[in-house]
């Protein structure tokens, strides 16, 4: 069973295979108890994003990880696969523009409390 990090690095690979555009890692375990990293890549087109899809769940499937669930196929213009601690999104362009999740979650993690400091400590 691979760590996060490995698995990371598996789906990245996965998604440079089939030549994946802009793709992003985000850090989201400090922002969520469901998983550890949201990887977010960009399809030219619903047959590569099918592709990409697929080429995830097969290249992590080999590594002998277990694929929680694929959504969106049916149109294919936004295909979420859950690999656990890892979710993938393979977005077309428009689609990734409108939902912009980067900006989302990068404001998810500016909206956390500070951790209150220390009486005494500057």
């Amino acid at each position: 069973m691979l760590n996060t990090e490995e698995k990371t690095k598996a789906v990245v690979a996965a998604l440079e295979d089939v030549k994946a555009t802009n793709i992003t890692v985000i850090d989201t375990s400090k922002n969520s108890a469901l998983f550890d990293r949201m990887i977010i890549a960009s399809a030219n087109s619903t047959r590569q994003t099918k592709a990409l899809a697929d080429n995830v769940v097969v290249k992590l499937k080999e590594l002998g990880e277990e694929v929680w669930g694929r959504e969106g196929e049916d149109s294919g213009e936004w295909i979420l696969v859950d690999l656990g601690e890892v979710l993938v999104h393979v977005m077309q362009p428009a689609v990734r523009e409108y939902y912009n999740l980067e900006e989302l979650w990068s404001k998810a993690q500016a909206a956390r409390p500070k951790l209150a400091k220390a009486p005494g400590a500057e």
